[in-house]
């Protein structure tokens, strides 16, 4: 399908098919995908980066010399690189229509694609019975013309009863960390150095050394003391964060990292430390603003450095990356836990899969730069590794069903 940025010539050996909906319902309550999403409507072209992503997981080709920034260099390759790749782009503006979504996998169903790979969900707030969810009724069509559907659990862990996708008729893929994280150290003024999380590049000169401050010591206004030690919107003084590292708790106000992160870079800060008492299995990309996190330990000898210093400063140094690292695998933090809301009786997540750190094809964009690769995490990319290995198995074994597939892939899984 044309649209007014693409055309049957964009389309290749790899990339067969491209369609796009602009479905509109009152259906909104689809899990929002990433806020900076530009508008989309009239062309299958991904704006956003995570069908590009999820895609290139699955079914990407071998691309030697892969890497981010320097980061997770090596070859990169989806789950089954021989696979040809159909693109069914129903999410708009944020959004994801159940109604488009339902025509989508009509359609793919139409096309007779044989792996339909779906990283998208509702949350378990808003779980509704099977015979209202567009994507279990999409899934429940394919299935009826034995065609397999992969579906991501949902990212709402760790508390039980928050999966999504959990119809048995489809194959619901749960996060798990691989054996690589990456670190960003921070050396604080006493000369002590500790070794947080995070990725963040630097894509001119190095690290350097600013005055560091908490952010409650920074507020706007002294009724604003909570909001600011947790660096909510409105909260910080711009003209006292201006040209410093600014320390960021995440102690109890539900806002993201990416948006503690844009309050203070907006307020002119030299980067960002956040203290989280509990600590994330993902880590969170900050682009090229110096980012680094750490648990209560560790944020507790940031702070005590801060109290006990006159002219408290610190350097936060580039990411780099630790192979072999353990334990691994784990299931995610975030990651979606079962038992199935709707009824107990189902057991889900059926699988976990890679969701933590994945290096895969990407969208450039000013936030992170030129790369055509990033690194991110979500049952979004546990899903398509799961898709991917079908992909492979149904190529060797082309007479096998999707109840063979699944089941092979599941009895055969390392239990840890």
């Amino acid at each position: 399908m044309e649209g007014f940025d693409f055309h049957k010539s964009n389309c290749n050996r790899k990339l067969i098919g491209a369609r796009f909906y602009d479905i509109e319902d009152q259906d909104s309550n689809i899990t929002k995908l990433p806020k900076n999403t530009t508008k989309p409507n009239g062309t299958p072209r991904d704006r956003v980066g995570h069908g590009t992503h999820t895609a290139s997981i699955a079914a990407g080709a071998f691309v030697p010399n892969a890497t981010y920034y320097g980061l997770a260099s090596g070859i990169a390759r989806g789950g089954s690189p021989s696979s040809r790749i159909a693109t069914y782009k129903a999410c708009s503006e944020g959004y994801c229509q159940g109604s488009a979504i339902l025509k989508a996998i009509d359609d793919a169903i139409k096309d007779g694609v044989d792996i339909i790979s779906i990283s998208i969900g509702r949350s378990f707030v808003f779980q509704t019975d099977f015979k209202d969810d567009p994507i279990a009724i999409g899934a429940f069509h394919a299935a009826e013309r034995g065609i397999g559907v992969v579906c991501s659990s949902g990212n709402e862990g760790p508390d039980p009863y928050t999966v999504t996708n959990s119809a048995p008729w489809i194959f619901t893929v749960a996060a798990s960390t691989i054996d690589r994280k990456f670190q960003s150290n921070v050396a604080l003024g006493n000369n002590v150095t500790l070794k947080g999380t995070g990725i963040s590049f630097y894509t001119s000169g190095h690290a350097k050394t600013y005055p560091l401050a908490f952010g409650e010591n920074v507020h706007f206004h002294p009724s604003l003391t909570s909001q600011a030690r947790n660096c909510m919107p409105g909260s910080l003084d711009a003209k006292k964060v201006a040209g410093k590292i600014i320390v960021c708790m995440n102690d109890g106000w539900s806002i993201s990292r990416l948006i503690k992160k844009l309050v203070v870079q907006d307020a002119n800060a030299k980067g960002v430390i956040l203290i989280d008492e509990q600590e994330k299995s993902s880590p969170f990309d900050s682009g090229n603003f110096p980012f680094a996190e750490f648990g209560k330990i560790a944020g507790a000898k940031i702070l005590q450095y801060i109290n006990s210093s006159q002219n408290p400063h610190a350097t936060i140094f580039p990411a780099n990356e630790i192979r072999r690292f353990k334990p691994a695998p784990v299931v995610a933090d975030f990651s979606s836990r079962g038992p199935a809301t709707l009824t107990e009786n189902i057991l889900k997540p059926d699988i976990t899969a890679p969701g933590v750190g994945i290096l895969s094809a990407m969208i450039p964009n000013t936030e992170k730069g030129s790369s055509l690769f990033g690194i991110t995490s979500g049952t979004s990319m546990a899903c398509p590794h799961v898709s991917g290995a079908m992909a492979f198995i149904k190529s060797i074994h082309p007479t096998w069903t999707f109840p063979m597939i699944k089941s092979a892939i599941m009895t055969t899984g390392i239990t840890y």
